[in-house]
């Protein structure tokens, strides 16, 4: 379904793509790895109910747990970290809901990783040169040029051990540190993350023109399989 289709103002993870919400593509590619023994999903208070009806409509009331979330994406998985039961070896995954194009080879891998080095994302790797710059009152100035062999951008799923995840998001709770993703919160704790090679195709949702580009791929994948 187009971007158009739908109001400006709705959440992003409850657009459609080929008809099916963008959310519900991410958990039907988790739930196709056997390793994968719960999920959990966390919303807005105000989206609660919309996500339950969203997720017993496609078959998951029995297997995802739906969590409120905070304002932030670290509020949203402290939450979930909270009331979530796992022993300090078992490995979570952290994944961006509006990433429907994830497949469930990558997150394998990405569990691999973890189970070798304790923390590893999905990472692609830079294609164009990458400037540092100054932002100053008359626009940005550049301040080095960084060599694209050092740069990865981050995608999801994040993935750890539990223990370490929780005791880095608690140490940043208790200095007050807000991190931009979940590795950010692990690094700052001390511990080293892996990189699992991603895709242009697994492209986050934040803009209509997102929806176009994830319908191509999706067509592009579903003709491969056949």
């Amino acid at each position: 379904m187009a971007a158009g289709h739908h109001a400006p103002s709705a959440p992003k993870q409850f657009l459609e793509l080929a008809g099916v919400p963008i959310l519900i593509h991410s958990l039907r590619a988790l739930a196709q790895v056997p390793q994968v023994a719960a999920m959990y999903v966390a919303v807005r208070a105000n989206e609660r109910e919309r996500v339950e009806a969203q997720v017993a409509e496609y078959g998951f009331a029995d297997t995802v747990r739906i969590v409120t979330g905070g304002d932030t994406r670290q509020e949203s998985v402290a939450n979930a970290l909270n009331i979530l039961e796992c022993d300090n070896n078992d490995i979570v995954l952290v994944h961006d809901a509006v990433r429907p194009l994830i497949d469930p080879a990558t997150i394998t891998r990405t569990i691999e990783a973890v189970e070798k080095h304790h923390a590893a994302i999905v990472g692609l790797p830079a294609v164009d040169t990458i400037k540092q710059v100054e932002r100053t009152a008359d626009g940005a100035i550049i301040t080095a040029t960084i060599p694209r062999e050092y740069i990865v951008q981050a995608q999801t799923p994040q993935g750890f051990r539990c223990g370490l995840l929780k005791r880095a998001f608690a140490e940043a709770t208790a200095d007050g540190f807000l991190g931009t993703d979940e590795a950010s919160i692990v690094e700052r704790a001390g511990a080293p993350v892996a990189v699992v090679l991603g895709s242009p195709t697994n492209l986050k949702i934040t803009q209509p023109g997102d929806l176009d580009l994830a319908e191509f791929y999706l067509k592009q994948l579903t003709a491969s399989r056949r």
